[in-house]
């Protein structure tokens, strides 16, 4: 076994060897070489059809992973879109819809351009390296071929004069062997080059087409999401010019002004009655009297108008969102709230709070300060009080 494996070795440098030998004999025009025009413009073409497919390949591999950036990048984008749209805002829910349809659009278009377009061109490009072999055997047994036909020649012109034509009938059949192993390989190459030559347009027709569909498709649904958040914002932008987010007391006074700017009215000028009786010579007594009456029952009055007022103010602001149970609340609380996202006071007055924290929710210690899309609440987890966006929470 060791000698058969080392005779093997022998062989194969004995035969690099005798390539290397051929090569450079016809390199310096010492010995002809085999010419084949054919072959060599189906060689050309194979090795551009090659650097080009790979090349597209190399490219097309790049774009994909930074699609798949642009694609996480959307996703987060989108996500902190979202978390800064108010949940009090005209067209909150529209636009989670339409991030959520972006979000898919987005990971259809990846999985079309890896599926579709990307392992069929891998597939394309993955026969090149088999046929380089096949192209790079056919070149081996071209020089053996060469060599063995010299050598037969050489061995002619010997075995004339030495008339051994033993060693003839043996190089005959050497050289007989090498140009059918050649011949074999040259004659599968002629067929194949030109074959995978050609079947680059179909290939490339196919595999661009669906390129160009997926990226058209993606485009023109993307457009359409985009004209959706477009219509959103602007109808925001419009409500918020008619002020239909400006705080609660921002623009109109509140009951206890109203109440103070009326006392001062009627305070700033006496009753008719009082001028006319002071007119008919009653005493200065008797007209103060009369109005201390009057304003006395002016303020019962304007108490009771305050405090209609702020409860009607309180029905107002603490109503109870759908979904919210009020079975089981301790005393004070209206509802509770689950935390739907992070939030960090930015005041001392106001609650910090992480995800899938429980919030009571209670009243205002002054219904005044309550402020549009805020709510005041305890953490149960803590006890600690302070108010809180609205749109952070969700009830339960």
């Amino acid at each position: 076994m060791a000698e058969s494996k080392g005779a093997l070795i022998a062989k194969t440098v004995q035969k690099h060897a005798g390539r290397a030998k051929e090569k450079l004999l016809q390199n310096l025009g010492k010995v002809d070489r085999t010419l084949d025009d054919i072959f060599e413009e189906h060689l050309q073409n194979f090795n551009r059809q090659h650097q080009q497919a790979t090349r597209l390949q190399k490219e097309f591999n790049n774009y994909i992973r930074c699609i798949r950036a642009v694609q996480t990048a959307s996703k987060s984008l989108m996500e902190a879109i979202t978390e800064v749209y108010e949940s009090s805002w005209s067209g909150h829910d529209l636009l989670y819809v339409q991030a959520q349809s972006m979000e898919m659009l987005w990971q259809d278009f990846s999985h079309k351009l890896g599926d579709q377009v990307l392992i069929p061109l891998n597939t394309y490009t993955n026969q090149f390296p088999e046929v380089r072999k096949k192209i790079e055997k056919r070149g081996r047994k071209l020089v053996d071929y060469d060599g063995q036909r010299h050598s037969f020649q050489n061995l002619q012109a010997n075995a004339a004069k030495r008339r051994d034509d033993v060693k003839v009938t043996k190089g005959r059949e050497q050289l007989e062997e090498a140009k059918r192993t050649y011949e074999m390989l040259n004659s599968e190459l002629h067929d194949e080059l030109p074959a995978l030559f050609d079947s680059r347009v179909l290939f490339y027709v196919s595999n661009l087409q669906t390129l160009f569909s997926a990226e058209q498709l993606f485009h023109s649904e993307t457009s359409k999401v985009f004209a959706e958040l477009e219509a959103i914002t602007d109808k925001l932008a419009t409500d918020c010019q008619r002020g239909s987010y400006n705080k609660k007391g921002g623009t109109l006074p509140t009951p206890a002004h109203n109440g103070a700017a009326h006392n001062n009215v009627q305070r700033s000028q006496p009753p008719a009655e009082t001028i006319n009786n002071n007119v008919d010579g009653k005493s200065d007594a008797h007209n103060e009297k009369e109005i201390e009456k009057d304003s006395e029952k002016e303020k019962e009055k304007e108490k009771k108008d305050v405090e209609n007022q702020n409860q009607s103010k309180s029905d107002e602001v603490y109503d109870i969102p759908v979904g919210a149970t009020l079975a089981g609340l301790p005393a004070g609380a209206l509802y509770r709230v689950r935390a739907t996202y992070r939030y960090t006071r930015e005041d001392s007055d106001e609650l910090s709070f992480d995800v899938g924290d429980v919030i009571r929710v209670v009243e205002y210690d002054d219904p005044d300060e309550q402020e549009e899309g805020w709510l005041m609440g305890i953490k149960e987890s803590t006890n600690e009080k302070g108010m809180f966006p609205a749109n952070f929470t969700r009830p339960i």
